[in-house]
């Protein structure tokens, strides 16, 4: 285990936050709660049918059936009534676990909702968005992962990659908002100083090409937003984390060779990444976690273990703490 993750479990156990876990139906999900309830990283809330969810320490509903589905259901369409959004629909609405669960966290009977392994980020960040909305001063929801790695880059092998989950194709001044968010969550989760590499197939317009001239607005756009960032671009990868390869690539820079957070170019880029990372490097993998959210609500990879699930649920459970 990871001294992050570990870092991560302490945090959590150190004042417990209700997470909920609207995938009740995953056997992963319910090997990962037994796992979160027997360390006291979280109390959970388990979204799924009582009958058949085992799960001693956790409380378990079935949101078709709970006491608080009328009034969750009123709340959202009041939250909604703008968008025509009826009594009878948002009653419809709250079947829905993940509906039901983000609602659980709006009416604060939650503090933070993990959810995607066997759900698209979409079934995720659309409830999200449109019961919780964005954080205050926030212009664009991104996501991000927390790699571990048995190499010596980033604070002792562990970095941030993002965008590596949402974001499509982001333009320069969206890449330099992932780029300044990304510097903050490393700051509040890692409590390191961010060295924020932003990544291309050219370092210091070696190479021509829309993706590079992008990483290059972006950069000047994240310094003119962000001056006191140690944030550097377009670099590319051996630069960014290699000290002999950024010194004689962009011997001027103050980043080179000692990045911790890797902003990628374009989701392609990000989530091909990770994945190379995470299999071949034998990297532990943690998120796709969402900033940018008003309250903690995070992705997870369909991919995923029950073991990536704590994880992604101990980092939500000190989000909570932070927002």
């Amino acid at each position: 285990m990871s001294d992050f993750l570990n870092k991560m479990k302490d945090a959590a156990r150190s004042d417990v936050r209700t997470i909920v876990l609207p995938e009740g139906e995953d056997p992963r999900t319910i090997d990962a709660a037994r796992q979160i309830v027997a360390e006291g990283i979280a109390n959970l809330v388990i979204l799924g049918d009582p009958q058949t969810i085992d799960v001693p320490g956790a409380t378990v509903i079935d949101p078709k059936t709970a006491k608080k589905h009328d009034e969750y259901a009123a709340a959202f369409a009041e939250l909604r009534k703008k968008k025509g959004v009826t009594l009878e629909q948002a009653l419809e609405q709250m079947d829905d676990a993940t509906y039901f669960g983000t609602m659980m966290v709006k009416m604060g009977d939650a503090d933070g909702l993990v959810s995607g392994a066997c759900h698209s980020t979409a079934n995720t960040l659309r409830p999200a968005l449109q019961i919780l909305k964005t954080a205050p001063g926030t212009k664009l929801v991104s996501s991000f992962f927390i790699m571990c790695t048995p190499t010596e880059y980033g604070d002792d092998g562990t970095l941030l990659f993002a965008d590596c989950g949402l974001n499509i194709n982001p333009d320069a001044d969206q890449l330099s908002e992932i780029a300044i968010a990304s510097a903050a969550t490393w700051r509040s989760l890692i409590g390191t100083e961010p060295k924020i590499a932003m990544l291309s197939y050219s370092t210091m317009g070696s190479a021509g090409g829309d993706t590079a001239t992008k990483v290059q607005e972006a950069t000047r756009l994240a310094k003119e937003k962000a001056p006191d960032l140690l944030l550097d671009g377009d670099l590319q990868l051996d630069a960014a984390l290699e000290a002999s390869v950024g010194k004689l690539k962009a011997p001027d820079s103050p980043v080179p060779g000692e990045a911790n957070v890797l902003v990628f170019p374009d989701l392609a880029a990000g989530n091909i990444g990770y994945k190379l990372v995470q299999r071949f490097g034998k990297a532990e993998a943690y998120g796709p976690v969402l900033q940018g959210i008003a309250a903690p609500v995070n992705d997870l990879s369909r991919g995923c273990s029950a073991e990536d699930i704590v994880g992604v649920v101990a980092i939500t459970a000190v989000q909570a703490q932070i927002a």
